[in-house]
């Protein structure tokens, strides 16, 4: 397909997902079954496409001064990949499978439109309904946030330090151009460009041997902060498919007990497999059954109770653009619920001198910072370990990191712009 031929495809999803409704992954799944002349490297630049018009959505309709999916697909093109309007009109001739030709109206907002007098949620792209909370969160930097946010993300990977070293992955996969994390001591870095395909790291050797596992850079941070020992007993509450599992058993080096559950047992389902593949042998994994407590052995014993919180998922809108614009506040206060439940669930499993790990992949203040004080204040037997003492573990980068995330008394947010990660919260919280 010529260049010109995939933005025609990407117009053509786009209206898809506005029509339909429906999510834009299933959307260019659709696409390719049914075009199945485009081959990947065709459906990889149109996913690209996609994917950046959802990204700059809103800005770019702004930009264009309309809505229609051919409009946001011209003002991404100058927003997002920085071309010019005679660059844009070059692909949009009307010759066979290309747009039609820029209109006068359109070659004029390519030309001279800005985004100088937009509210601030058109120009950082996010809900508007999200703006009294990205202000309370980042104040006048909310934009600027929430345009890091809305950038495409790196594939980070983890080394499994149970079966490898982090020189030595790197080497293997050099061929990826995989270069360190800046701050995770186990993180491996492969950038993607904008019409670059995902590399196919689930066939390398180090993958299906267990060296290593993709998890954001912000996500190794947030299990590394929980400071899991060997020896100890650790507990994952919401351990869905096992990421954190995973990193936790690696800082625990097999000694020690550690168990896995997560409410949805369904989310559980991948957990063995990728157990196994990491060679980890001192891991129960604990699906609920029926309305029972898994975990009711388990009472003010737990060295550590992490909780990845279920979120509003802000923090991952890099890697899942069109979700912001599905967010809904009813979602959130339903979250805001769940997440004030499993804190308290959690806070009987702990024994004198432990620890919570409270963990989102969110920025919003509700989420983060109001829920550790409520719990603080529902539970006074707690108290927030200082932030500067859970980043020690970070050592030679302590200091370089507290001046790239944001501090609060209750923990440390890490974001896109400051930090190169995905969003998260991180508190710990010591007991008696």
């Amino acid at each position: 397909m010529t260049p010109a031929a995939r933005l025609s495809a990407a117009i053509e999803i786009n209206a898809a997902i506005e029509a339909q409704r429906v999510p834009a992954a299933q959307a260019l799944k659709e696409w390719g079954t049914s075009h199945r002349f485009a081959g990947s490297g065709d459906r990889a630049a149109i996913a690209g496409l996609v994917w950046d018009v959802l990204r700059r959505r809103a800005s770019s309709a702004y930009l264009m001064g309309s809505e229609t999916p051919r409009a946001r697909l011209l003002g991404m093109l100058k927003l997002e990949r920085g071309m010019d309007a005679d660059a844009i009109a070059a692909l949009c001739d009307g010759g066979r499978f290309a747009p039609e030709p820029l209109s006068e109206a359109e070659r004029a907002a390519l030309a001279s439109a800005s985004l100088a007098e937009a509210s601030a949620h058109v120009a950082g792209d996010y809900p508007e309904w999200l703006d009294a909370q990205l202000a309370a969160a980042f104040g006048a930097d909310r934009v600027a946030e929430a345009t890091a946010m809305a950038s495409r993300a790196p594939l980070d990977l983890r080394v499994n330090t149970l079966k490898a070293k982090r020189e030595k992955v790197q080497a293997s996969l050099k061929h990826l151009g995989a270069r360190a994390t800046p701050w995770s001591p186990v993180g491996l870095r492969i950038e993607l460009g904008a019409d670059a395909r995902n590399p196919g790291i689930h066939s390398e050797e180090d993958f299906v041997k267990g060296a290593v596992e993709v998890q954001d850079e912000g996500s190794q941070l947030a299990a590394l902060f929980s400071a899991a020992k060997p020896g100890e007993q650790v507990i994952d509450l919401c351990a869905g498919a096992g990421g954190k599992t995973l990193a936790l058993a690696a800082m625990m080096g097999g000694k020690g007990r550690l168990i896995a559950t997560d409410r949805d047992k369904r989310q559980l389902a991948p957990i063995h497999e990728r157990l196994s593949r990491a060679g980890v042998h001192n891991c129960e994994v604990r699906a609920p059954k029926g309305e029972t407590e898994p975990l009711a052995d388990i009472m003010a014993s737990a060295d550590l109770v992490l909780i990845d919180a279920p979120c509003s998922g802000t923090g991952t809108w890099r890697r899942n653009p069109d979700a912001k614009w599905r967010m809904r506040p009813g979602a959130l206060e339903l979250r805001l619920k769940d997440q004030a439940e499993v804190l308290d669930r959690a806070a009987v499993m702990v024994k004198p001198g432990g620890r919570i790990a409270y963990i989102t992949c969110s920025v919003l203040p509700a989420e983060n910072n109001e829920q550790v004080r409520a719990f603080i204040a529902r539970h006074p037997e707690f108290s927030v370990q200082p932030p500067e003492e859970t980043a020690s573990v970070l050592w030679d980068k302590a200091e370089e990191f507290s001046q790239a995330a944001l501090r609060s008394d209750e923990g440390w947010l890490l974001t896109p712009r400051r930090t190169g990660t995905d969003g998260f919260f991180v508190a710990v919280l010591r007991k008696g």
